[in-house]
């Protein structure tokens, strides 16, 4: 059996750090929207009260590079800090959808600025104390190259572009990572995307079925040179493979959601495995959650499976809830309850789901309990 041994916790609390233009050209700015960038060391303190020693959060590029190769830290350094105060294990998003509003993103331009930021961000960590960060160089590819690249349903607006843009975030990725090691040789990186099944509704579908559910490595295997090396990617690219897991990513091919209780739904576990099969590295569980009174019932579903994983000896190193905080949908700004906490007030107190927060300290428990016993197990005499 597995024993996690890679973060400061095997539970994290996520922060939605989006920065996207949506379809009508609105910005978002999560950070700004949860009023986490402004209360970041009171919910780095509410992390470390319930058990969440290593967090994602996120830089926000196109505040911090407003005129090219111009860098101001003032929006990421109060929350670095603060996080270090508290003792905060942090992965940060370089970039969460978003970038600067005079740069390109289909241009070559925009690998180059990408390096160069991610190369600077690395060097403020470092003099900041960070020797080894831990960094999600870019959030979702395969996501964000659908979303936006494929159905337009944010920026850059793409349609039918969707290979091009996975192959162009490929490149900034890469670039970046060379960039951050050039800097912080022990730097760890993060990609995460989707893990998702698809079955067809009958069996002639079945083949285009397959080829969607595939879909779901092609982020990675550009990232680790098993597709197109000419992009650079090599195996050494990830460290952590980053898995977001909703109750949506299982799906019939042109159809609805499969729910749980379907005999055509696949164990999480199962994906799991078959990831770790596929690219033999730890995996996180880097976005995971549900929204109103399904948040702990949920919650025990993944656990009950990652348990399962970690005995099958895949290296699941951690789940990530999120986001941990409650926050204005993306469209129409209505409030998402998903997060272990709810909104800011003015002083900047958020309330706690209890029903969350209760599964959590069970399932805390559970997993120490089955660590305990690991360790138990490797120290006997043989």
């Amino acid at each position: 059996m597995h024993r996690p041994t890679q973060l400061s916790s095997f539970f994290l609390g996520g922060f939605e750090c989006s920065s996207h233009r949506r379809e009508d050209g609105r910005r978002l700015d999560l950070l700004a929207s949860t009023a986490h960038d402004r209360n970041a060391a009171a919910d780095y303190k509410r992390m470390r009260e319930h058990g969440l020693l290593t967090v994602r959060d996120g830089l926000r590029w196109h505040l911090i590079e407003k005129s090219p190769w111009q860098y101001d830290w003032s929006s990421f350094l109060p929350m670095l800090r603060a996080a270090r105060e508290n003792r905060i294990q942090v992965i940060w998003d370089l970039c969460h959808y978003g970038w600067p509003d005079d740069l390109d993103i289909w241009s070559p331009a925009f690998v180059d600025r990408f390096a160069a930021f991610a190369k600077a961000a690395a060097a403020v960590m470092r003099d900041e104390g960070i020797a080894a960060p831990l960094v999600c160089p870019v959030n979702e590819i395969s996501y964000w190259s659908w979303a936006g690249g494929e159905m337009s349903k944010f920026w850059p607006l793409g349609r039918k572009r969707g290979d091009e843009l996975k192959r162009q975030l490929a490149r900034a990725a890469i670039a970046s990572v060379d960039a951050l090691r050039g800097v912080v040789p022990q730097v760890r990186t993060v990609f995460a995307d989707p893990a998702i099944n698809v079955v067809a509704a009958s069996p002639d579908r079945r083949s285009d079925a397959e080829r969607a559910r595939l879909a779901q490595y092609a982020a990675w295997d550009l990232l680790t040179g098993r597709e197109q090396p000419e992009l650079g990617g090599h195996d050494d690219i990830i460290d952590l493979i980053g898995v977001n897991y909703y109750s949506d990513n299982q799906w019939v091919l042109g159809g609805k959601t499969i729910p749980p209780s379907d005999k055509r739904y696949r164990p999480f576990s199962d994906m799991l495995g078959e990831i770790h099969s596929r690219y033999a590295k730890p995996i996180l569980i880097a976005e995971t959650g549900a929204e109103g009174d399904a948040r702990a019932k949920w919650l025990r579903y993944v656990c009950d499976e990652v348990l399962q994983a970690l005995d099958r000896d895949v290296p699941v190193e951690g789940v990530c809830l999120y986001p941990v905080l409650d926050y204005p949908g993306w469209i129409n700004d209505r409030h998402c309850e998903t997060g272990l906490f709810g909104f800011a007030d003015a002083e900047g107190q958020r309330s706690v789901n209890a029903g969350l927060a209760r599964q959590l300290a069970f399932e805390q428990a559970r997993v120490a309990s089955v660590a305990a016993s690991v360790s138990s197990l490797a120290t006997e005499p043989a």
